[in-house]
């Protein structure tokens, strides 16, 4: 266990939706780097479950029940990590869902879930990150999952493809206004990970569209890589470290992990 007075000197990180997928990884990593990790999720017991095994590593963890559609969690999970580390200097929006239908099936009430998690969420988060990062007088460093729809379009993902474009141009205009407060943003956009997201996909395109699941992945969600490979976690997660170094000269821009996928 952790003396209270060591994890007020240690460098934090909050991640968003981080029991699972790419922010598990990413939690893990973080803390591996000795940061002190705050798993925020929906999914408490997750994130409890998470926090623990970090801690019964030697690493400094600890869970937060953050639904970042909902401003007074996400205000609480972040008063939260001050509480515990003092500090704010890394954090990565990054929890998300997926919701597929044909267009003009799609229903209006799935469409406000998609926005409120990725779009109202994504601005929840980064304004609190932004506040508590101005007023120490620090900076940090902003983190926001993209995707490869961030730049493309995809068939059945409308709402998913509108809100990962306004993601990267979120990070965007914080870089702009940040800059003078040494707060740097950056876009980590990834193809197709064989998360839990995306494993419940596959099932859910080959009805849509009428076709195997094996053509999904082949013809769908690999088709446009160089090599035919998915990107995986730990590539978000090596990213990640990456810049949480001091890498001012990368603000605004996002990354893309896509095997080839989308190249500028």
């Amino acid at each position: 266990m952790i003396e209270e007075e060591i994890m007020m000197t240690m460098k934090s990180a909050l991640i968003t939706g981080a029991a699972s997928g790419i922010g598990k990884a990413c939690a893990e990593r973080m803390a591996q780097e000795g940061y002190g990790v705050v798993v925020a999720d929906v999914n408490l017991p997750a994130a409890e479950e998470l926090a623990a095994k970090l801690a019964a590593e030697g690493l400094s963890a600890i869970a937060v029940h953050m639904d970042v559609a909902d401003e007074q969690e996400v205000e609480a999970g972040f008063d939260k990590m001050m509480e515990t580390y003092g500090s704010c200097d890394l954090v990565m929006s990054n929890a998300g869902v997926q919701i597929v239908h044909p267009f003009e099936e799609y229903p209006f009430a799935d469409w406000r879930k998609m926005m409120a998690i990725h779009a109202d969420g994504a601005f929840l988060v980064s304004r609190a990150a932004y506040r508590r990062m101005k007023a120490s007088g620090k900076g940090g460093r902003i983190v926001f999952t993209g995707s490869v729809q961030s730049f493309v379009g995809s068939k059945l993902k409308e709402p998913y493809n509108f809100a990962k474009h306004g993601v990267a141009g979120l990070a965007k205009a914080i870089a702009r206004e940040g800059a003078e407060y040494g707060i740097y943003t950056y876009t980590i956009c990834p193809s197709f990970i064989k998360t839990p997201l995306v494993e419940k996909q596959i099932p859910e395109q080959a009805a849509s569209l009428g076709i195997t699941e094996e053509e999904v992945v082949k013809n769908i969600m690999l088709r446009d890589t160089v090599d035919g490979v998915f990107t995986t976690v730990e590539d978000v997660a090596n990213t990640l470290v990456f810049l949480s170094k001091d890498q001012g000269a990368l603000t605004g821009q996002s990354l893309r992990l896509t095997h080839g996928w989308a190249m500028m």
